[in-house]
This record gives C-alpha cells, structure tokens and sequence, in this order.
C-alpha cells in the first residue's frame, strides 16, 4: 500500500505497475506537480474500494483551532472519533475565556460527522503558556470552583462531550495540587456524563530534569483522568537542532515509561501533523525553524530537485537543499512514518492516537485511518 518512489519513475508507471489510477494516486497524495516525483517520496496506493488497514481499533482525535480552514478540518473527518477545540483560557479569578473566533461551527460539524467535541482547556496569556495561572489556579479552592462552574455550564450549553485540560510548564511545587485539580474537574463534570483527559509532555523517567516536565506526574493525573495524551512530539522543534520531530525510538521510551504508571487503555499518543525547515549551519539560539506542512515539504522537495531520505531508527523522512546560498535541512511525517507510528500504538495496545493539529493537509494520512468508507 506504500510504494517508495524510485528515480526515473512516472505517475504512469506507477500506475501500470499496480493497477491504480493515475487520478487516484494524485488525488489520495495530494500530488501538484504530475510530472516530477521526488526520488524517495512515499505514497499511499490504494485501488478503487479498497480500505486500508492501518488502524486496528485504535481511536483517533486531532486538536485544531477555530481559525481552521473548513476544507483542511472536513479531509480529517473520515478519520476522526474526537474532535480537540483548542482552546478556552481562563483568568486569575477563575473565569472562562472562550476563543477567537466563535467555535461552535466545529462543534455543530463535529457531532454531524458522529465526532465528539472536546474543549481545550489551557492556561493561555497573551499566546503564552503562564505558569502563574496554574499556581493561582491550583492554590485556591475559589477560583477552582468558579472556573469548574464555568467549564460545566459552557460544556453543558455548547454541546461538547467533555473536556481535555492542556496546562504546560506546571511548577514543581504545583504537581500534587495540579493533579488534585484533574480530579475535581473530573468529579464534577463526570457526574453528568462528560469525560476529562489531561495532556502531558513526553517524559522517560520520574527524575527527569526540565521546566515541561517535573510538574508533571503521569500516575497521579493517570488516577484523575480518563485519558491521558501523551504529547510525543517536538524532539524536533523552531529553536532545537535539525531532527525528527517524532523519532520513534524516543516516542518508544515515553510510551514505555508511561506504562509503568499507567494502563494501556488511558494512553493515547501524540502525532505531530508538521514538519520543520533549518537552515544550515545550527548555531544555538540563533537558529529559528520554519514549519511546514507534510505536503508542503513533499512539494518542497520536488522544486528543489531534492531527494528524499529515511532515517531508519528515527524513522522519519528528511532531505536537504540550497536556496539563495544557504542550506537547508528538512525533517517532516509521510505514510512510511504514520505507518510506523500507528503500528507502535498497536504494538502497545493503546487507547489511541491525536494529532498535533489539523490545520494542515495530509490527505494520505487520513485515507490510512479511515474506516467510515471504503478508501
């Protein structure tokens, strides 16, 4: 079902080699240049009716602003069972901010698809993660109680399924009454039906140093949480070094960690949707990412004449290029890398996976999780 495009290959090869439709093939990858394939692209091919078997029984959500492109969010509803709206903030006195612009057209479209919405909840200030929300937040009973009021009532009015909570760099000292926190939300929203799932970053061991992770305990939000979203992504990130944004192997030792806390039916794990592009050389907080779409890059990729690698352990896709005297190098998912990350889900038996986000095309990516219609 993924064929590894080698040089000198057409469409029309490809196509008479397997029996798919050249149509079928450009529409499935998302294919804008028909007569320049990138030596080492990964495409998926399936003949017409044909389902793809990449899921297992696996449950799939994706996070996506309300600014989203209805186009781009509607090619993922095939694949989708929830729905993350991203995201509601709150203030230091405990009242709910919801997003800009309105959501409730995602919320309607989600639950006409049979996908359930869930808010996003995040400690958002001026586009930032604040940390002194949380601390505000955790340490009085009052603002707790006035913003879980608030989450019941909007839930309960907009029509959303429940809740998932999104707070990063939580401090150390905040990480009992942070978890405590889940549980009231849980508690309260719970009793009505609706569910609560806590995102968390990608963490290998209880001693691990860091300001993202050692506010962060996975048994004790695990205890106090539906589901846990394991945020296996960013290895790879805007100021960081050129590398997988998810290698596989650094994703095995978070999962595999988290199952010493948890059971595999609480884990979901994290997809990242992006890519990013370094110019080269690195130098340290001088460097800055672009991010890319996977398409994007596969497009990328093809004006530039370059050809597509695979690291074998990160398991991933990557090329380089030059452009206007300066190198690039670009580390981006493909069908090879969903492929290979669906089945670690697998392997594992997990709740399922989400992705980070939806804003971008990935039509490959969806096709391989759809299970509403043939192929």
């Amino acid at each position: 079902m993924i064929y590894v495009v080698a040089k000198g290959d057409t469409l029309e090869d490809i196509s008479r080699r397997t029996g798919v439709p050249v149509e079928k093939i450009v529409y499935d990858n998302q294919i804008e240049n028909r007569d320049r394939l990138v030596e080492g692209q990964a495409l998926l091919l399936l003949g017409e009716g044909e389902r793809p078997d990449y899921r297992g029984g696996l449950s799939v959500g994706g996070y996506a602003y309300p600014f989203v492109e209805q186009s781009v969010l509607e090619e993922a509803f095939p694949a989708l069972n929830e729905l993350l709206i991203f995201s509601y903030g709150f203030t230091f006195e405990g009242n709910l901010v919801p997003p800009r612009p309105d959501e409730l057209w995602m919320i309607e479209a989600a639950w006409q698809q049979g996908i359930e919405p869930l808010l996003v909840l995040t400690p958002f200030s001026d586009g930032a993660f604040n940390n002194q929300l949380i601390k505000v937040l955790v340490e009085n009973e009052q603002v707790q109680e006035n913003l879980i009021g608030q989450l019941y009532e909007t839930v309960r009015d907009r029509g959303y399924a429940g809740v998932d909570i999104d707070f990063e760099y939580v401090l150390p000292e905040d990480r009992v009454l942070y978890a405590e926190f889940v549980g009231k939300v849980r508690d309260r929203l719970g009793e009505y039906g609706y569910r609560v799932s806590v995102a968390v970053a990608p963490k290998t061991s209880d001693g691990q140093r860091g300001i993202l992770v050692e506010g962060i305990d996975y048994a004790m939000l695990g205890e106090n949480a539906d589901k846990i979203f394991l945020m296996t992504y960013e290895w790879g990130y805007t100021y960081g070094p050129p590398m997988a944004v998810s290698p596989l192997d650094k994703v095995r030792q978070v999962i595999e960690y988290a199952l010493e806390k948890l059971p595999a039916e609480k884990l979901i794990m994290g997809i990242p949707n992006y890519g990013y592009d370094w110019p080269r050389p690195y130098v340290r907080g001088v460097t800055r990412a672009r991010t890319i779409g996977n398409v994007e890059a596969v497009n990328l990729a093809s004006e530039m004449g370059a050809v597509i690698q695979y690291a074998p352990i990160a398991q991933a896709p990557w090329f380089t290029y030059s452009a206007q005297g300066t190198a690039h190098e670009v580390w981006f998912e493909d069908p090879r890398s969903i492929e290979a990350k669906l089945n670690l889900a697998r392997e594992y038996d997990l709740s399922g996976v989400g992705y980070w986000n939806l804003m971008r095309p990935f039509q490959a990516n969806w096709i391989m999780l759809n299970e509403k219609s043939p192929g």
